[in-house]
């Protein structure tokens, strides 16, 4: 390939580098501090064998199977076994997610506003940026795993060795590689940046699904995931090294793929057709409303689909769960029946939990698109016409609250109605569906903080996906770092009452839709006061 392609490569690089020295920075510690703070917490919880191999036999049954992968070394499980098994696969998916967002920040986004056509230019050549992107997302990535794995080793952890913490980097490292490199080529397969992160957060939540399908019921179905691949390193057991190593190789490839089709496209075009749009607008784009859920069409769609398949995949594997508890004795005596409630059924609050913290994500991000749309200058044209401040935050509000109710209604729905399906004696459909609408309150509440920041502290709105974050990590992790009730009392899916084994307290729910209420009157009056762009 003519060596003129590649021309300023190296400054462009440098430019990467200076644009996300903290952005990237941020990314890697909070990987590293959050591998270790778990470590030094699961070592401190579980001190002997005889506790680790009771959360082990509450871990190895077909949900958490496809929550966090298959378990390995299950019959010892050692602390870097517990690890690995219940950490790995999801810090390996936000690495991923980190990589999606890097990737499309350097490349569609910016082709998008014009910055690749100035860099164009210049004496660079034709794949710099792409070539400059994906270097230096592979050197984020090796960097993490490094540290990652030297931070687990410094930490002196029986079965902790050398070679399985640095394996365990790697698992990180080379997942943030191939997401890099798919991201890239979905960068040249869509014609905006829009299309490529949906294109890109589909096939990783289509990868996690998938593996899930695969671990719970055909492992050859898990081969199919990238995520699927990694957990075959059987890290801290076995340590095997070469499915880090075909990821990696995978990640090679699809960079090489994505440069080849960079090469051949026109700027600011994309692989996959563009459908031609109408002669006139519809009468649904003479609004804010229409043209507000048109941008986010297709994404909404795209998650409610995922959101439902996600029910789906959870919900198949509860016919398998009533023999697993019925086979094993210890999980008799871990799990006491709840009068009137199967052992599965407990398991519901767990699930829900998890998928409506994952419903909340497309909700705040129908929200932020309105950021979105203001920082690329495009807000000024629609409040330049006859549109009030409060009817445009006003109509991207009502997508959120209609999407919290679509996203909780199809993750319910599929969860449901799957498990009704394949449970023996079935389960009921409409006490599933409570249960997922239960947490509406708590997606409420985090619309009316979205908004607050939105109104009043616009460049921090940033701090919502963190939150979020907490969110998880209290409400997923709680039980097992028994952490103290105030602690998941900070987020507001701590107050959100596990049906179907709980009452549903309603003035808890009511307290949520309150703060809801506030944040957004207040998001309102400062959204009106403060200038836009």
């Amino acid at each position: 390939m003519d060596k003129h392609l590649f021309a300023g490569t190296g400054k462009l690089s440098r430019f990467i580098l200076r644009r996300d020295r903290i952005r990237m920075p941020v990314w890697i510690f909070s990987f590293v501090f959050a591998t270790v703070v778990i470590g030094v917490a699961l070592a401190g919880l579980y001190e002997n064998a005889q506790e680790r191999q009771a959360i082990a036999a509450t871990m190895e049954n077909p949900a958490m199977t496809a929550m966090v992968g298959p378990g390995y070394g299950v019959a010892n499980y050692t602390m870097g076994a517990m690890l690995a098994h219940q950490m790995l696969l999801m810090t390996a998916v936000v690495v991923g997610l980190m990589s999606v967002l890097l990737v499309i920040r350097h490349t569609r986004t910016d082709e998008e506003e014009g910055r690749i056509e100035m860099v164009r230019s210049l004496p660079v050549g034709r794949l710099a940026n792409v070539t400059a992107t994906l270097a230096m997302l592979f050197l984020v990535n090796i960097v993490l795993a490094v540290v990652t794995g030297a931070s687990l080793y410094a930490l002196n952890i029986d079965s902790m060795d050398l070679e399985g913490s640095f394996l365990y980097g790697a698992v990180l490292g080379a997942t943030g590689m191939i997401f890099a490199s798919l991201t890239a080529v979905f960068a040249q397969l869509s014609h905006n940046a829009r299309s490529a992160v949906g294109l890109s957060i589909g096939f990783l939540l289509a990868a996690y699904i998938v593996r899930a399908i695969g671990d719970v019921g055909n492992e050859a179905i898990s081969w199919l995931s990238p995520l699927g691949w990694i957990l075959r390193s059987e890290v801290y057991v076995n340590n095997i090294w070469w499915p880090v190593l075909l990821t990696v190789g995978a990640a090679i490839l699809f960079g090489a793929l994505a440069m080849y089709l960079n090469a051949i496209r026109d700027l600011g075009a994309g692989f996959l057709p563009a459908r031609a749009g109408r002669i006139h607008a519809s009468p649904l784009l003479q609004g804010p409303l229409g043209l507000a859920f048109r941008l986010q069409r297709t994404g909404l769609i795209a998650w409610a689909v995922a959101m439902y398949v996600l029910g789906v995949s959870y919900g198949s594997v509860m016919g398998d769960m009533e023999s697993f508890f019925a086979d094993v004795d210890i999980m008799q005596e871990l799990l006491v029946p709840v009068e009137g409630f199967s052992l599965v059924e407990q398991f519901i609050p767990t699930l829900m939990s998890v998928m409506a913290i994952i419903a909340t994500i497309p909700v705040l991000m129908a929200i932020l698109k309105l950021k979105g749309e203001e920082k690329n200058g495009r807000t000024e044209h629609v409040l330049g016409r006859a549109v009030s401040k409060n009817r445009l935050l006003g109509s991207y509000l009502l997508i959120a609250l209609i999407a919290s109710f679509v996203m909780l209604s199809l993750a319910g729905l599929g969860l449901g109605t799957t498990a009704n399906a394949v449970m023996e004696g079935g389960v009921d459909v409409g006490m599933v569906y409570e249960a997922a609408m239960a947490y509406l309150p708590a997606v409420w509440a985090m619309i009316g903080l979205t908004v607050l920041l939105l109104g009043w502290l616009p460049k921090f709105t940033g701090v919502i996906w963190l939150y979020l974050s907490f969110s998880f990590f209290v409400i997923y992790l709680g039980n097992l770092f028994q952490l103290a009730e105030w602690v998941e009392r900070l987020t507001p899916f701590g107050y959100i009452s596990g049906l179907p084994i709980e009452q549903f307290d309603l003035l808890q729910a009511a307290m949520l839709t309150l703060i809801a209420v506030v944040g957004v009157a207040a998001g309102f009056v400062g959204y009106n006061r403060r200038d836009i762009g």
